[in-house]
């Protein structure tokens, strides 16, 4: 099976090619990804644990879904299909924001990614892929902001990085109080 490709982007999302996955985390070449947050309407986010198999941050809790669009994929069309692949169910998308970030792992990859951050909303229980999600909840914003102060052990490192940016966000949109 040939490896996946990212898309390698400038500071400003403008696409410069491809490369395989391993090889833009292991040189942390910029690369274009995207992170989506699923609300219901008791204004609670579903989180996804990632399974044991993933190749870094392995058990770690994280947004509902996060990938890497294909060559000539939207952003909203990337989002759907992996939201699909990961949860089992599909939403419809809104890109709320992007932004630059880089983070250096343990196995000695390193995500440097200009992530497009996305909202959609859904109210049933998710289908989960085993093979990629281990166990999934729903929380308030509220009650993930203060876990991921008193554990931050237990969240990948973007989406520390990506909820405080997505908190403010969402307090700015009176979604939460």
């Amino acid at each position: 099976m040939k490896e996946e490709q990212v898309v390698l982007v400038d500071q400003f999302d403008n696409p410069l090619g491809t490369m395989g996955k391993m090889e833009a985390h292991k040189k942390a070449v910029l690369h274009r990804a995207f992170s989506v947050f699923i609300m219901n309407n008791k204004g609670e986010t579903m989180l996804q644990q990632r399974a044991m198999e993933k190749y870094h941050s392995p058990g770690l809790w994280t947004n509902t879904c996060c990938s890497h669009q294909r060559e000539g994929e939207s952003n909203i069309e990337a989002g759907k299909r992996r939201l699909k692949e990961e949860m089992g169910f599909e939403a419809e998308l809104k890109e709320l924001f992007s932004f630059v970030y880089k983070a250096p792992f343990d196995n000695g990859l390193t995500e440097h990614e200009l992530d497009h951050v996305m909202i959609g909303f859904y109210e049933d229980d998710p289908l989960i892929n085993t093979d990629e999600v281990m166990d999934w909840k729903w929380m308030k914003p509220e009650e993930v902001k203060q876990a991921m102060l008193d554990k931050p052990e237990e969240f990948t490192v973007w989406s520390r990085i990506i909820f405080d940016k997505f908190y403010d966000h969402f307090k700015e949109q009176k979604y939460i109080t």
